[in-house]
């Protein structure tokens, strides 16, 4: 279930700044057809930090509508703040969700035991299985793949998601964690890598506009077939890369309103749209991934 190509979905919003549930629904019909593993909804990519507590349950809850059991549906449910992350995980217990996505507190840089006490704390409540998410360049701290080990013997957390774009973890992590413990990669230029190593799979910026090259480049990767897995992921480096020029999901954001993927490619402050610098490197990506 927790393996291949996994989006990390946007949230489409409309022109008054309102989630568009119309293009939300369409993209969920998008990645069933092409293909994609599964959907995490209302991760970083899905804006959670600007979307209220009611806005995060009904979107999660909708893209679970919307799938109707053709696809899984991961839930994020990270928060800073210990209680807030419980609070999200009782609230979607029973939505019809497959895991659930917890990332390291932000801001508040715990040590790493105070990252176990969270993730055990949210276990203890999660009535659904648990990803780590791990992306110090957003989050101001690092979980340490010994800290992962010690979280992995608690029986619902199943996996983690390594977004720190360092490949020696994935070793690092089997050694500790066990051959059961789910890997997934973060980082979309180095997760074709990532599963020659010995990952499961990626939840990905790039499936949000490509998500049936992603589709198929993960499954020559399960077949063992990285040749051919890898001239796909050569055309879509720029669009791994790309993707970042500014902060996700702005430019990915930009990209699937070009596509005629969402109605309207807006964000919702802080986040500003793409610079037209930004959309130059954008556009070449795309040509280069011959998206159009």
């Amino acid at each position: 279930m927790f393996s291949g190509s996994i989006v990390a979905l946007l949230t489409p919003f409309n022109i008054d700044g309102e989630v568009d549930y119309q293009s939300l629904k369409n993209l969920v019909e998008y990645h069933i057809d092409a293909g994609t593993s599964a959907i995490v909804a209302v991760g970083t990519t899905g804006e959670s930090a600007t979307l209220t507590v009611e806005e995060h349950v009904k979107v999660v809850s909708k893209v679970v509508e919307f799938a109707d059991g053709r696809i899984p549906v991961i839930a994020g449910t990270g928060a800073n703040a210990t209680h807030e992350a419980i609070t999200f995980s009782r609230l979607l217990n029973n939505s019809g969700i497959a895991g659930c996505l917890s990332v390291t507190p932000y801001y508040n840089k715990p040590t790493q035991e105070g990252l176990y006490q969270h993730f055990k704390a949210i276990a203890k409540v999660s009535a659904v299985p648990i990803i780590l998410y791990n992306v110090p360049g957003r989050t101001g701290v690092d979980m340490q793949p010994e800290t992962v080990a010690r979280l992995a013997k608690i029986d619902n957390i199943v996996a983690v998601k390594d977004a720190t774009g360092d490949l020696s973890r994935v070793e690092k992590h089997r050694e500790l964690c066990g051959e059961d413990f789910i890997l997934l990669s973060g980082d979309d230029a180095s997760g074709l890598d990532f599963v020659k190593l010995g990952g499961h799979g990626v939840i990905s910026v790039t499936n949000n506009i490509a998500a049936r090259d992603m589709a198929d480049m993960f499954k020559l990767a399960e077949q063992n077939n990285y040749a051919e897995a890898e001239i796909i992921n050569q055309r879509l480096m720029g669009l791994h890369t790309g993707l970042f020029v500014e902060s996700s999901p702005i430019p990915v954001k930009w990209a699937a309103h070009e596509l005629h993927l969402i109605e309207n490619g807006g964000l919702r402050l802080p986040m500003t749209p793409l610079s037209e610098a930004g959309q130059e490197v954008v556009k070449a990506a795309l040509a280069q991934a011959n998206i159009s």
